[in-house]
């Protein structure tokens, strides 16, 4: 066994225990279950952050055994998957802190939180896992442990949402394993390896990759909501706050994404695919996505449905950046990984905050809200404005890294949908700021609630506040040695030939 198997062990176990001591607790025991939650969240964390250490000095981090015959169940805590640990640990944190206070006064929380840990366990299983058997398996176990949370208030609407969300994902896992069967048929049971495995393919795999490629792809691009397997991201949002910020920030749609990052660097290889011509689809399905998340947000009056379109368009970055064909490109696309999930979960945050103390669900409702509620409204403003690209946030490093290493590739035509999408996202977002900032109030409030000094909840106040300095200092502090586009050189250097 590898020095330090049993980190990765550890830190899969951390939400998995708090879970199953979670669903045992009686609804009245707040205080013990907060203490859990919170608890097991800064644990998780500390692992996490000693794995992150270990990996950046070259240590390794390997459990493997037999689970069938010749198939593995592997946890591997190499770079790329502790970009993924570190965005999920850090944002589980933040988001537990969160749905403590936006659930304090609601039923079944002992049921909410045991699931929202199984969740974020399974997440952390997909960052580690070291194979495609082991990803496939925390792959199932998040849709089945996330089910619960989207269907969690019961009302027909929320069922409804439920039964689309599974059609959805249980139909991408069975194309999933699908591939994956036929992988195995072909090739035996492959680890992730950094280069992927078919630099040197035969013509005999050669014309059977591209097939399972499709269906690899296919079946993750079902959680990555890349268009037109995105129906049931929209439908979702009837969740609580804290979960739609769960499902597009840290975990569900993440973990397509990261699915296919693993797929195109770990399996097949990023120079492979291009020479394959693997990626020449997947680069167009990705702009329409982009294009058409945004396009499509402009017509939604419901602030959430606004925000998940968005999200079908913002998580497309990621694989367009895949499809670049250079390690610049890559590089940004991967750093969007972290980039969008910051700026994602504060927006979805503050949409909470105007739901929970005010009432405040479509966009045409938050006139002056900027002044009743000027924190989390600065919080939306500084995320709204990462999204569309602006300076030196967050999503302006996404952006300018695409761009780049579209003109270092020569696919000039990439700059015009970055462009038209950033147009789009300002569309989009910035009449919702005018509303908040510039509208004055002309009726009262849906509801209104007060909490002594400050504008909400404290558990609702500080988390969009601390995501929304994190959006500024990825952009200002970019450069930086510790900074996610300096850990995501880290990983491109190590997968493609610079």
């Amino acid at each position: 066994m590898a020095s330090g198997a049993l980190l990765p062990v550890f830190a899969l176990m951390t939400s998995l225990l708090a879970s199953l001591i979670i669903f045992t607790l009686p609804e009245d025991r707040g205080r013990v279950r907060t203490l859990v939650n919170i608890g097991a969240a800064l644990i998780k964390l500390a692992l996490v952050a000693v794995m992150i250490r270990g990996v950046a000095i070259g240590q390794e981090y390997l459990l493997a055994f037999d689970m069938l015959p010749g198939v593995e169940f592997v946890l591997r805590a190499d770079a790329l998957a502790m970009l993924f640990a570190g965005l999920s640990a850090l944002l589980w944190l933040l988001t537990t802190i969160y749905a403590i206070g936006y659930l304090e006064a609601s039923p079944n929380r002992s049921r909410f939180f045991g699931f929202f840990s199984l969740c974020v366990a399974s997440t952390m299983g997909i960052a580690l896992a070291g194979n495609l058997f082991t990803f496939f398996i925390f792959y199932e176990m998040l849709t089945l442990s996330t089910y619960p949370l989207v269907v969690h208030r019961g009302t027909p609407k929320a069922l409804r949402a439920g039964r689309n969300y599974l059609i959805y994902t249980l139909t991408g896992g069975a194309v999933l394993l699908l591939g994956i069967v036929c992988l195995h048929g072909l090739v035996g049971d492959l680890r992730f390896q950094e280069g992927g495995h078919f630099a040197r393919a035969g013509p005999e795999l050669r014309g059977a990759l591209p097939w399972v490629f499709f269906l690899l792809v296919s079946g993750l691009g079902v959680k990555a909501a890349l268009v037109p397997l995105h129906g049931w991201l929209p439908q979702a949002m009837v969740a609580p706050a804290p979960v739609s910020a769960l499902l597009h920030a840290v975990a569900v749609v993440k973990a397509g994404a990261f699915g296919i990052v693993r797929v195109v660097f770990e399996v097949f290889g990023l120079e492979s695919a291009q020479s394959m011509g693997l990626l020449s689809v997947l680069v167009v399905v990705a702009s329409v996505t982009i294009l058409y998340g945004s396009a499509m947000a402009l017509y939604q009056v419901d602030l959430k449905r606004r925000l998940a379109f968005s999200t079908i368009s913002q998580v497309s970055y990621i694989v367009l950046g895949l499809c670049l064909f250079g390690p610049v490109g890559a590089a940004g696309g991967l750093v969007h990984l972290v980039n969008q999930g910051i700026m994602k979960i504060t927006l979805f945050f503050c949409a909470g905050n105007y739901a929970e103390t005010l009432g405040a669900h479509r966009i045409d409702e938050l006139d002056g809200a900027g002044k009743r509620m000027p924190g989390t409204s600065v919080a939306f403003t500084i995320a709204a404005f990462g999204m569309i690209g602006a300076p030196p946030l967050a999503g302006f490093i996404t952006k300018w890294m695409l761009g780049i290493g579209a003109l270092a590739e020569g696919m000039d035509w990439v700059i015009g949908v970055l462009i038209l999408s950033s147009v789009l996202n300002a569309a989009y977002f910035l009449p919702i700021l005018h509303r908040l900032w510039f509208r004055e109030r002309t009726t009262p409030w849906p509801k209104e609630y007060r909490w002594g000094r400050l504008e909400t909840s404290v558990w609702l106040f500080w988390p969009p506040l601390m995501t929304a300095v994190m959006t500024m200092a990825i952009g200002v502090f970019a450069a930086m040695p510790f900074s996610p586009l300096a850990w995501v050189i880290l990983i491109v250097s190590r997968e493609v030939a610079l």
